[in-house]
Order: structure tokens, then C-alpha cells, then sequence
């Protein structure tokens, strides 16, 4: 209860201070009535008056039901529902988009609290699950990659934060529920790749796609296309033995240092965070990527260390033995 409640509530019932007993003639009757009648009958209607109001006031102070705080799938679903809206054409024009928007950066900075916690509290790890599970469970990842462009630079700073550390979120047993998200959509690879191509994005598509590398199913794992022009299906290898191992050789000598750099870091984990996928790779793709880049002219001081190694050496020999 507030003050001004007790406060009330205290003087509604300290007695009246005792009257002067005197009599006032009434004009009609010409009898009287004494002050101290009157002042008493007000005193009583005043007095059940008063405690009716308040105690009403009191029931309603205290059993008014207030509303049950957002729990982590909450949030989730409607990070979604926005997400599905501004998706829709319906998103392009209205009075509420601003609004909207508002509400998304901030649903975004909150599902980053909840996996990181603040400054007052680490991350509940019963929290985490249940964020990661609500997450994975319909389109909100892909939903989230897709529009991050449009977000302000601090809400992708928050929204790639949030994506790369679902990742790493276990479920259950140690199972990461991200791994199996993305053996079912592989094609996610392909838009966060060509982020490579746009500078305002690069970074954040950038540190996403070294997280989703951390799973070896996107490196090694092959996905049924249906090929248009033979009207059959092919298997499509992700990210090793496809064409984006070629893009990454004009991403890093990409005009601008850091994206360079960055797509450089990326293509360095492709190649060092699998090691028995890797070496299957450089075996059957030697033609192509070692053997352009050692047998070029500009390059034969590196060919020549190259060949020189006997680590290197007895790499080649164990290759021809297979």
C-alpha cells in the first residue's frame, strides 16, 4: 500500500473531537438539535462512507493480478512475428514500422542478455535451452540472417552476437541443436558467403559464418539440388568443393583491408578446423588449388619452399600410396 493510502486509512477511523454541547432552534419545528447530534450523524455517515471507498481501494491493491513476465520462448516468438511482418509486403509502408523497429532492436538486446547475462548476473543456463530450442524450432534463424541488413549497426552488432553464440548453446546432453538447423539448411551458407560482397554487412556475416564452420556438417556435408538444365538431382557439397571455396580467392584480395582480412581468417578455418575433411578435400582438388597457385611463375620461390619440406614430402608420399 502506498502512504497516502495508510494515511488515509488511519484517519478514517481517530474520533471527532468532542463538540461544545449547545442547541440550535429549528426554524420550522421550533424545536432544537443539539450540535453534538449533528456532528455525530455526520460522523457516522462520513465514517462508512469513507470505509467503504477504502476498503475497496485496499481489495483491489491487493489482489490485482499483474502481468507474468516474458519468459525466453516469449521473446523468440515475437522476435519471429516481427521478423515475419517486416518480411511481408505489408512492412513496406505504415504508420508502425517505426515503432516495430523499435520493438525488434530491443527484443534483440534482450535475447543477447539472456545468453550472456550483464554485469549483475551471469546467464541462466535453464534460460539459454529454452531460447535455443524456441529458436531453432521454426524459421528464426534464417528469418534474422536475412533482414540483419536492414537493422541499425547496433542491433547487427547484437543480432550476430545472438546467432554466433546459439551455436555454441548446448542442449540436453552436450547436443548441439544448431548442428542438425543446419544440415537441414545448408543453403544459409550461400547468403552469409555473398555478405563478403557488401561492406556494411561483411563483418557481421563474417563472424556468423566462422560459427556455423564450427560445425562439421557444413564443411562435409552434401545436399540434394534439383539441376534445372538436366532436370535431376545433384549432391551440392557445403562449404568445401563447391564454388565458394573459389570466391574466398577474390574475397581476400578484395580492395578493402578489412574485409579482406576477415574473409582471409574465414578461409583459414575452413581449412584448419576439420582436419580428416580437409585432407580428403586437398587430395581430390589438388589440380585446382594447389597446383594453379605453386606452379605459377610469381610464385615459384613458394613452390620451391614448398617442395622442399620433408614434411610436405612425406605428405605427397602418403597421398600416392592411396
Amino acid at each position: 500500500m502506498s502512504l497516502l493510502f495508510l494515511f488515509a486509512w488511519k484517519h478514517a477511523f481517530q474520533p471527532f473531537p468532542s463538540p461544545v454541547c449547545t442547541t440550535t432552534a429549528h426554524p420550522a419545528s421550533g424545536g432544537g438539535e443539539t450540535v453534538a447530534a449533528k456532528t455525530a450523524k455526520a460522523k457516522k455517515s462520513l465514517t462508512k462512507l469513507f470505509r467503504r471507498v477504502v476498503r475497496k481501494g485496499a481489495m483491489n491493491c491487493l489482489f490485482k493480478s499483474k502481468p507474468a513476465a516474458a519468459t525466453p520462448a516469449d521473446v523468440v516468438r515475437r522476435t519471429q512475428s516481427l521478423l515475419v511482418y517486416f518480411s511481408s509486403d505489408a512492412a513496406n509502408g505504415g504508420a508502425k514500422r517505426g515503432e516495430k523497429i523499435k520493438e525488434l532492436n530491443k527484443l534483440i538486446r534482450e535475447l543477447k542478455l539472456i545468453l550472456y547475462g550483464d554485469n549483475e548476473c551471469e546467464p541462466a543456463p535453464e534460460a539459454c535451452a529454452q531460447l535455443t530450442r524456441e529458436f531453432f524450432r521454426e524459421s528464426t534463424l534464417r528469418l534474422l540472417i536475412i533482414f540483419l541488413p536492414k537493422l541499425s549497426l547496433e542491433a547487427r552488432k547484437d543480432a550476430s552476437q545472438v546467432v554466433s553464440n546459439l551455436q555454441r548453446q548446448p542442449v540436453g546432453q552436450s547436443w548441439f541443436i544448431a548442428s542438425d538447423y543446419l544440415q537441414s539448411n545448408l543453403y544459409l551458407m550461400d547468403h552469409l558467403i555473398s555478405g563478403y560482397k557488401d561492406p556494411d554487412i561483411a563483418f557481421h556475416y563474417g563472424g556468423i559464418l566462422r560459427e556455423c564452420i564450427r560445425h562439421q556438417c557444413v564443411a562435409r556435408q552434401h545436399e540434394r539440388v534439383h539441376c534445372l538444365s538436366s532436370n535431376r538431382l545433384i549432391m551440392k557439397r557445403y562449404v568445401l568443393e563447391s564454388e565458394h571455396m573459389k570466391d574466398f580467392f577474390d574475397h581476400i584480395q578484395l580492395p578493402d583491408f578489412g574485409i579482406a582480412a576477415d574473409a582471409t581468417v574465414t578461409f583459414k578455418e575452413l581449412l584448419t578446423r576439420h582436419k580428416s575433411t580437409v585432407a580428403d578435400f586437398l587430395s581430390r582438388n589438388y589440380d585446382w588449388l594447389l597446383g594453379d597457385i605453386l606452379l605459377d611463375r610469381s610464385n615459384s620461390g613458394v613452390m620451391i619452399r614448398y617442395v622442399s619440406s620433408k614434411d610436405n614430402l612425406r605428405i605427397l608420399m602418403n597421398l600416392l600410396r592411396v
